[in-house]
């Protein structure tokens, strides 16, 4: 049999790194486990948990992801947890007893038009990820696993995941009464079969800044802080709705001038420039007065 042989790797994330090995550890699916009671049918789980820095395991496929607790650098202890994992692998331990095939989840994805008519959104019946995800070619969706899964087929162009819902854009090749369901029925069956959406470490699109962040960066200005503001309560829900998102990214105090991101159904939609104009443009003009000018929009 041949030995196992493991491979450090980093994550975006710098408290989770990943252990890959050079053949499959599971075959039937992908585990997280929070704490040795939850790893009762993984024994190396549960090794690791006695490892007093692990926060979370992860089993997928050929890797382990583990994340830390602060109380230690990955720089450390990297080097002893791979060779305590190649230990235990080379000496027949089990990653997880895996047993017979989990029965699938109980996953809906409806699909729902998009004012954009190359977009095409797909609603599941649970939240599929944290915040903003948008992958423009397959080589973005590499901590995506549904994300490559989507990109197989050839018309996809572009995927943006937000909460619950999956926004796809198709290449004019394609027509949406002829693949809505292939590409619902992929969506469906992967999350059924508990496929992995994201890889552990996953980084949220960074086409412009979060919001959030930039709400309580003491460094932006007044009006900047109040478009942001305006935006997120009155805006955000709206385009979100439509399967897209849209992102601050400057104002010019000079030119007046609000410049914002597109993002998902929203980027390339032909009636975005109608939608600026006479309804985020007026809305900030009617709630902020002369302070804005006139809004820009970049397509994410």
């Amino acid at each position: 049999m041949e030995e196992y042989v493991i491979t450090v790797r980093e994550t975006n994330h710098p408290a989770i790194l990943k252990f890959e090995a050079n053949q499959p550890l599971v075959h039937q699916g992908n585990y997280e486990f929070k704490n040795i009671d939850e790893a009762k049918d993984s024994p190396l789980a549960q090794q690791l948990f006695h490892l007093p820095f692990v926060k979370t395991v992860y089993v997928s496929g050929d890797f382990i992801a583990l994340e830390r607790f602060d109380i230690v650098s990955w720089e450390d202890v990297r080097d002893a947890v791979a060779q305590q994992l190649v230990e235990y692998l080379n000496a027949g331990g089990v990653a997880v007893h895996e047993g017979k095939k989990q029965p699938r989840e109980a996953v809906t994805v409806y699909a729902e038009v998009t004012p954009n008519p190359a977009v095409m959104k797909f609603v599941a019946n649970k939240k599929l990820v944290p915040s903003v995800y948008e992958f423009k070619n397959i080589d973005e969706a590499k901590d995506s696993p549904l994300a490559r899964k989507l990109f197989e087929l050839p018309f996809v162009r572009e995927v943006f995941m937000d909460l619950n819902y999956i926004s796809v854009s198709k290449y004019e090749v394609a027509d949406w009464n002829e693949v809505t369901m292939e590409v619902r029925e992929m969506i469906r069956d992967f999350l059924a079969d508990g496929g992995q959406v994201l890889a552990p470490g996953a980084v949220p699109a960074q086409r412009g800044e979060d919001t959030v962040s930039m709400a309580a960066n003491p460094n932006l200005d007044a009006t900047s802080q109040e478009i942001i503001s305006i935006l997120d309560e009155y805006v955000k829900p709206a385009v979100a709705s439509d399967g897209g998102n849209i992102v601050f990214q400057s104002y010019d105090p000079d030119s007046k001038k609000v410049h914002v991101i597109l993002q998902g159904a929203c980027s390339g939609c032909p009636s975005s420039t109608f939608t600026l104009k006479n309804g985020i443009q007026t809305m900030l003009q009617n709630m902020m007065g002369e302070k804005v000018g006139e809004v820009v929009a970049v397509n994410g």
